[in-house]
């Protein structure tokens, strides 16, 4: 089965100005109901004249059985290129906004190049024409990274904009594809020329074809010292890998690292051409999935800093010579040295955050945000950013190394990780990733553990750890005082050690259950340990507590980061 993976964005229909809250996500509580109702299409035709006005008719349509929203969209197999499928979607979010907020406004298209991308973008171009909107600003050949929506969004004053994009996982034709948005109104006019940069008008509507790389490079400009960066990258003894996976990051790799900041075209960059299937891989960048740069990384001859960013441009690993960032630690060490190494942040951060299974390390230190699941980023854009990150540790690099001389030893990613720990403590931190479970048997273990927690008392003792408490995580937003719960359930003991566990929405098949496991070491003797070693005794009470192989049948993890 293909897939087609529907994501409502925050960043989508949010007025220019940042402050106002996306209407879409307050009408849907989240992008998680079922629309019912029967829907028409409307048919917009454009006449000879591209002068007159658009005509619209309607057409009849139905809801699809099962398509619904979950984690920022809809995530589940489906048959995406069947009649109306992508198109109900597109028109019941139109038919659920306020008018104010799109017709005669302007909107931002663009995706990660997967496969049935610049067939959607016809779509919903034609759809956005019959529902009244002005404009559609859409990427060349439909690219645009998720941080390059933002970005245009922000300096072009749109509406919002759609960001086709079923993230880090794979494409091709039996994969996923996906739109962080959502419902049918279409326009009858010719399919708009995507390889080529500028404008076409059909009546009032006016489709721009842009640069997909240009507003973003300018904001990147405005937040590093590209100067600083060019002269790390342009040293004989510093090299450099950039893993874009096949996907929407190689279109910026070579006008960013290659052309403004002189990185080596030919050694540099893997994998480099973004690519429908993503050359069937799975753009995900982690130790499991970016093979290569690991390979590269931990092999003879390493380069001195390696990096790679996913499916849509919002995530990112950071790897030096041998040697693994954890998301966790990058975040924390990019907050920690930000002020000295970064111009944007030359007054300080204003403020810190982390998703709730993100480690500690954070915490020991907010415009600077970050996760476990390898996305950071902060309040240039309102999203996370992977180009951002490689940015922020080279410079971070070219700060510590720009009094070096030829010859001398330089500051190298270990070292900032370990001087970091010297000062605040290493919090040893692991997910075991259990992708696609099957979903009843998932299930049935969350409530398992639900159970244990309904029935344990502070002071407990699992094994050598003792509870300080148990809970199924809930967060109330203290902006709009709205609730989300089980968010995750967590056990966390008396050492400050915790161990969470999740059900995952950002996967398209079954389940992927996430354990989370975190213990804070500040016996600087101790920061040597292998992570896997230093959370044993964690790891298998979490696989004990839970039951994970007698429900799922699993014997090991999917993926270990």
């Amino acid at each position: 089965m293909a897939s087609h993976a529907l994501r409502l964005h925050p960043l989508l229909f949010s007025a220019s100005a940042a402050a106002r809250p996306a209407p879409l996500a307050a009408r849907t509580g989240g992008g998680a109901r079922r629309v019912h109702r029967r829907h028409s299409l409307a048919v917009v035709r454009c006449s000879s004249s591209a002068a007159q006005a658009l005509k619209i008719k309607s057409i009849p349509t139905k809801p699809v059985e099962g398509q619904k929203t979950g984690t920022s969209g809809l995530r589940k197999k489906a048959m995406f290129q069947q009649e109306n499928y992508l198109a109900n979607w597109i028109q019941a979010l139109f038919n659920s906004l306020p008018p104010e907020d799109y017709v005669g406004g302007t909107l931002v298209l663009g995706g990660d190049g997967r496969y049935f991308n610049k067939d959607a973008a016809q779509i919903i171009t034609k759809i956005a024409a019959g529902n009244g909107v002005g404009k559609i600003l859409v990427g060349r050949n439909g690219l645009l990274s998720t941080p390059a929506v933002s970005a245009v969004i922000r300096k072009r004053q749109a509406n919002g904009g759609f960001i086709m994009s079923a993230s880090h996982n794979p494409g091709g034709p039996d994969n996923d594809w996906g739109i962080k948005i959502s419902e049918i109104k279409t326009a009858d006019i010719p399919d708009v020329d995507l390889s080529s940069l500028g404008v076409v008008s059909y009546g009032d509507f006016t489709v721009e074809v842009i640069d997909p790389v240009l507003d973003y490079l300018e904001l990147m400009e405005n937040v590093f010292d590209f100067q600083l960066i060019k002269g790390l990258l342009s040293r004989p003894d510093f090299r450099f890998v950039f893993d874009a996976m096949h996907a929407v990051t190689g279109a910026y790799a070579d006008p960013i690292f290659v052309e403004k900041l002189g990185a080596d075209p030919v050694d540099y960059i893997l994998n480099g051409v973004p690519l429908e299937d993503f050359g069937n891989g799975h753009p995900d960048p982690n130790l499991t999935y970016a093979k290569e740069l690991v390979f590269t990384m931990f092999g003879s001859g390493a380069p001195d800093f390696g990096a790679a960013s996913d499916g849509d441009g919002d995530r990112n690993m950071i790897l030096g010579r041998r040697f693994f960032v954890t998301p966790s630690d990058s975040v924390a060490i990019i907050a920690a040295n930000a002020q000295a190494a970064i111009p944007y942040f030359q007054s300080g951060p204003k403020g810190l955050a982390r998703s709730m299974p993100t480690s500690g390390a954070l915490d020991r230190k907010l415009s600077i945000c970050g996760e476990e699941s390898f996305g950071t980023g902060s309040d240039h854009i309102r999203e996370k950013d992977g180009i951002w990150a490689v940015l922020a540790w080279l410079s971070i690099l070219a700060h510590r190394n720009k009094e070096k001389k030829a010859g001398e030893r330089l500051v190298s990613v270990e070292d900032v990780a370990r001087e970091h720990w010297a000062t605040y403590g290493r919090n040893f931190f692991s997910r075991y990733d259990y992708e696609e479970c099957e979903s009843e048997s998932a299930n049935k273990m969350m409530e398992h553990l639900r159970d244990v927690i309904t029935k344990s008392k502070p002071g407990e003792k699992y094994g050598n750890y003792t509870l300080q408490f148990a809970d199924d995580f809930s967060y109330t937003d203290p902006v709009d005082g709205s609730t989300v719960s089980k968010q995750g359930l967590r056990f966390v003991f008396t050492d400050g050690s915790r161990i969470i566990f999740r059900l995952s929405g950002t996967g398209s098949a079954g389940a992927t259950i996430r354990i989370y496991i975190e213990q804070f070491e500040s016996d600087a003797s101790k920061h040597d340990l292998d992570a896997q070693i230093a959370l044993k005794p964690l790891i298998d009470l979490a696989l004990s507590v839970s039951k994970l192989k007698d429900f799922t049948g699993r014997d090991k993890p999917t993926v270990i980061t």
